[in-house]
């Protein structure tokens, strides 16, 4: 037998129409930058009812994360963060986003090269500090809605990247969402 601990602080919140309580979860001036992969989010309405949940904040977007999300990519949206002074991420898709969106929020306030962080495999990464995200799940697969490690790509590799700051503060989990 292996000795370990486990500490899972995410909030789940479960069940049908609850993407509507965003409105209680996310403090009401956030500056929220919402994440999403594809397209689908888009095509199916999922990023239009959580726009309209968060009507009163002030909302970007940034889309086209891809599956095994490139660092490269997730670096705009770092860019983005800072420019803009995002305080609130939200990551709506599957594991890919969720894992870009980790990485986002510890890069975002990383003080040096961020590249840095892929370097340090299952050790978490030196971040003391880290903007607040959460997540609605699309695509169940990976645990990364209550985990705090992600993957990311970089030339020909992928790397594990994790840290306590990266679980998110909450997940939104519709079963609705993901048919």
């Amino acid at each position: 037998m292996l000795n370990f601990d486990f500490y899972n602080p995410t909030h789940i919140v479960f069940g049908k129409d609850r993407i509507d309580e965003l409105d209680s979860l996310i403090p009401k001036d956030a500056r929220v930058l919402i994440t999403y992969g594809g397209g689908s989010v888009k095509r199916f309405g999922t990023l239009d009812r959580v726009i309209r949940a968060l009507e009163d904040r002030k909302i970007l977007e940034f889309g086209s994360i891809e599956p095994n999300p490139r660092f490269s990519t997730l670096m705009k949206a770092v860019d983005l963060v800072k420019e803009e002074k995002i305080d609130f991420l939200l990551a709506v898709g599957g594991g890919s986003v969720m894992d870009g969106t980790k990485f986002i929020t510890l890069a975002a306030n990383y003080e040096g090269d961020a590249l840095a962080l892929l370097s340090h495999g299952f050790t978490p990464v030196p971040v003391d500090q880290a903007i607040p995200i959460g997540t609605v799940v699309t695509l169940p697969a990976t645990g990364s809605e209550m985990n705090s490690g992600a993957v990311i790509s970089h030339d020909h590799g992928k790397f594990p990247v994790f840290s306590p700051l990266a679980f998110p503060r909450f997940s939104i989990l519709d079963p609705e969402l993901t048919y």
